[in-house]
């Protein structure tokens, strides 16, 4: 029987410049528990087909070509759909990766997060090879977290918290969608968590946008946010102020 680990990859971005510091090299994996009705990639959801299939190893010698560009802060992002729902692929490829001098990061909202075994024990070897994480919250409240997304946020806020306890540094991410999570109270909701975390480097406000919705056309899904335009800049604004963002710069 052939053991390899294998990962399902939907895409690759070689020169990715806003997910994590400097110019990553970025894998975005198939799979996600989330139903997130903003969501632009709806491509990686469950039944898409991968465009290719990598070793760890594969994956690192694909990346490892371009560490000429990265300078001192760049690396390798795993992103997805939910890149831990891949956790054996990416604990591979990063503990390869650290051999190599490689940053590491993981793009991830902590959808499939729990403390149960056998994922608790993975999620901690794979903490040993991963330099950041790029936390979305896409929503504070649970019950309107469940309407966005279709799931609870109880484990993706006990996955911060978790982060918190073993000083594992994050940047935190959030979605701004009007009429949605850009009311004023969720946002300072949400500030208040931010603050009962030690770990947090960077807080990053994602204006809504629409350029992923030929994606749900192509795959015959209605697009449930459908009428609803990006945030105006005094919005965008409000919600940087709201979650204080430039005390992080």
């Amino acid at each position: 029987m052939d053991n390899k680990i294998i990962g399902a990859v939907h895409s690759i971005e070689s020169f990715g410049s806003v997910d994590g510091p400097g110019i990553r090299y970025i894998y975005f994996l198939l799979g996600c528990p989330l139903r997130c009705k903003f969501c632009h990639n709806p491509d990686t959801w469950a039944n898409a087909k991968a465009t290719m299939e990598l070793t760890p190893q594969e994956a690192l010698d694909k990346a490892i070509k371009y560490k000429s560009y990265w300078g001192n802060d760049g690396g390798i992002t795993v992103s997805g759909g939910e890149p831990l729902l891949q956790i054996d692929f990416i604990t591979e490829l990063f503990r390869l990766a650290k051999k190599e001098g490689v940053n590491t990061c993981i793009d991830t909202s902590g959808a499939n997060f729990t403390r149960e075994e056998p994922f608790f024990s993975k999620f901690n070897e794979l903490m040993k090879y991963t330099d950041l994480l790029l936390v979305d919250i896409k929503h504070i409240n649970d019950e309107e977290h469940t309407k966005l997304t279709g799931k609870s946020n109880k484990n993706i806020l006990d996955m911060a918290k978790y982060l918190s306890e073993i000083g594992q540094p994050v940047w935190i991410r959030h979605v701004l969608v009007p009429g949605i999570s850009d009311k004023d109270e969720y946002l300072i909701e949400l500030d208040k968590f931010i603050n009962s975390l030690d770990n947090v480097k960077k807080v990053e406000v994602l204006p809504y946008h629409t350029l992923g919705t030929f994606k749900w056309e192509e795959l015959n899904i209605p697009y449930q946010l459908e009428g609803v335009n990006p945030p105006t800049q005094d919005r965008i604004d409000n919600a940087n102020k709201l979650l204080h963002t430039a005390k992080y710069k």
